[in-house]
């Protein structure tokens, strides 16, 4: 999985799989651009990854705002003169007090269709053109399990990971005559901060809390759902997402690849 010398970007890099994602491509070889709304998420990855000694740079980037996006890939480019890497893992769970309330509403469709969708189209459209330039380049896309699952629980989430799978294959077909692959991953249970919120809601629906704390759900739910009995790690997915971007996977392109202890096996 050598990546060494690549110039990868990473949406969401500042925690959870974003973070696991910019730590194994470091490991890896490649100068890391950690893009998180979250400014000091991101400075604490990138002091990490320089005390592994990796070249690395830390961006405050909304991927729903179209100037914040450009400012990103010009100073990608302004410092490492191309972009070979881009994994576009900004994601959200709904708006927040979601885990409060009993059913969705506007404002989550609304914000989970600016980042989850627009926002991974929004960038790679943006970052296209330096790939297509340089008639090389590797994207992968973070979709989820519920991607390929309808849900009374959380229907905008599911219907944005659908989507992320569709814009996937759709990207695939526009960029390969550039020499570029367009991959999706699948993650399963993670105990991450979006997986925690999740984890609350669940447990307070099913009236688990009183007994429960929202980590003991999650497990539970793990127990009760994933073939291998473990949960997944950020780590897991950012060495698929490895793979995927180095010359290994050069035939791969258009494909959702699930990382989920066998919970779901399509």
């Amino acid at each position: 999985m050598n990546v060494t010398g690549k110039t990868a970007l990473v949406t969401g890099g500042g925690r959870g799989i974003g973070k696991g994602t910019c730590i194994v491509l470091a490991k890896n070889g490649a100068n890391v651009v950690i893009a998180d709304i979250n400014l000091a998420d991101a400075n604490h990855v990138k002091s990490e990854l320089t005390d592994m000694g990796c070249d690395s740079i830390a961006l405050k980037v909304d991927v729903t705002n179209q100037q914040s996006v450009d400012e990103m890939i010009e100073a990608t480019v302004g410092k490492y003169n191309r972009v070979d890497i881009l994994v576009n893992n900004a994601g959200i769970i709904a708006a927040p007090g979601w885990e409060e309330r009993d059913h969705y509403n506007d404002d989550d469709w609304n914000m989970i269709y600016d980042i989850n969708i627009r926002g991974v189209s929004r960038v790679t459209e943006s970052v296209a053109p330096v790939m297509k330039d340089q008639m090389y380049g590797k994207i992968i896309n973070i979709s989820s399990g519920a991607g390929r699952v309808g849900s009374a629980f959380n229907p905008p989430y599911n219907a944005s990971k659908a989507a992320v799978i569709s814009i996937t294959q759709s990207m695939a077909m526009a960029l390969a005559p550039f020499n570029i692959n367009v991959n999706a991953v699948c993650p399963g249970l993670l105990w991450t901060p979006m997986w925690e919120r999740i984890a609350y809601r669940r447990g307070s629906s099913q009236g688990l809390l009183s007994k429960m704390t929202p980590r003991q759900v999650f497990e539970k739910y793990v127990s009760e759902t994933i073939p291998l009995g473990r949960e997944q790690t950020p780590e897991d997915i950012g060495n698929v997402i490895a793979f995927l971007a180095s010359e290994y996977a050069k035939n791969i392109t258009g494909q959702s690849i699930n990382v989920n202890g066998g919970s779901r096996m399509d």
